[in-house]
């Protein structure tokens, strides 16, 4: 898997969540680049288990797609007499 990587406006954005998470919830201010550091962090260490768990629930809704796909080919099928 490469590297998960932000566009500018991305990074800014979670950035800020991240400083207000700390304001909010732990009452620690935290300046910019540590927020970006923490990022960094998670993208490089657990960035592929959230990733992963993102291709698991995309297969299992595909899945149920094709399921419902394949049921409504069947309702389609006319009777004929072949096999009798």
């Amino acid at each position: 898997m490469a590297l998960i990587k932000f566009s500018d406006e991305e990074k800014k954005l979670i950035v800020g969540r991240i400083q207000a998470y700390f304001q909010e919830e732990l009452h620690q201010e935290l300046g910019g680049f540590d927020a970006e550091f923490l990022l960094d962090f998670f993208a490089e260490e657990m960035g592929a288990y959230f990733y992963n768990r993102a291709l698991y629930d995309a297969q299992a809704i595909m899945q149920r797609r094709l399921e419902d796909f394949g049921e409504a080919i069947f309702e389609l099928e006319k009777p004929t007499d072949f096999g009798r």
